[in-house]
């Protein structure tokens, strides 16, 4: 027998032995850790998420996203299997419609790029007036958006606002910053609307309400409720009642 097979087999036999004498003495035996997806705690899979965006950019990884669900456990873990899987599809929902799809990185029109420096603010624009711009899944834009995202995840976006568009973790999770905490134009966060069952419109409220809601830009309206029905769908779900629109 090899000095390989040996090593091998008194390997195989004092794991055994430990193993045998960690349970007797009561112990649990960790487990190994696994990504959200691995272990089945993210209700979207990576091949549901490539049909939802089969023209996505690459930045936008499966992996990125599932790395970003650390910062907001609560995001599609609260509630029945069908609320869990209604809010994942309402995120990628508006996310698919602010970013054509996941193909948008950054902001299209580099005219507006200037307007997001709000210089009356105490900390001014440490990146440059023009550094400000709409980057990420839910195009997070202003010096004080950036200041108060990086704030919350415990990372500076203030003086570096270009990782939101260079690290694709970050830039999820900018993405759920807003969802999770902010109520934007409505009275409610987006995962709070979602889990309370106040309805995919009220989404579109804080996401967009002054542009979209009470009439305004339908067909930019439309295509959020269009997206939110095909997602819920591939989840094996509905919508979940009435109150879709704003």
């Amino acid at each position: 027998m090899s000095v390989s097979r040996v090593v091998s087999r008194f390997r195989s036999r004092f794991l055994a032995v430990l193993s045998a004498a960690v349970v007797a003495s009561g112990l649990a035996v960790a487990a190994p850790a696994t990504p959200a997806a691995a272990n089945g705690s993210f209700v979207v899979s990576e091949a549901q998420f490539n049909r939802m965006f089969p023209g996505r950019n690459p930045f936008y990884t499966y992996q990125g996203l599932v790395g970003a669900l650390s910062a907001y456990p609560g995001f599609t873990t609260t509630g029945s299997d069908a609320v869990r899987k209604r809010e994942a599809a309402a995120f990628l929902a508006n996310v698919s419609h602010e970013t054509g799809g996941l193909r948008y990185v950054v902001e299209q029109n580099k005219a507006n790029y200037s307007h997001y420096c709000d210089q009356g603010r105490p900390y001014h624009c440490p990146a440059g007036p023009s550094a400000y711009y709409g980057r990420g899944p839910l195009q997070l834009s202003w010096n004080y958006n950036y200041k108060a995202a990086g704030d919350a995840l415990h990372i500076d976006l203030l003086d570096n606002p270009y990782q939101v568009e260079r690290d694709a973790t970050v830039s999820w999770k900018t993405g759920l910053w807003f969802w999770n905490s902010q109520t934007g134009a409505g009275s409610t966060t987006p995962h709070n609307a979602m889990v309370n069952g106040r309805g995919f419109g009220e989404t579109i409220r804080s996401i967009n309400g002054d542009l979209e809601c009470n009439g305004k830009n339908p067909d930019e309206r439309n295509d959020r409720i269009n997206l939110y029905k095909r997602f819920v769908a591939d989840l094996g779900t509905d919508v979940g009642g009435g109150n879709l629109s704003c």
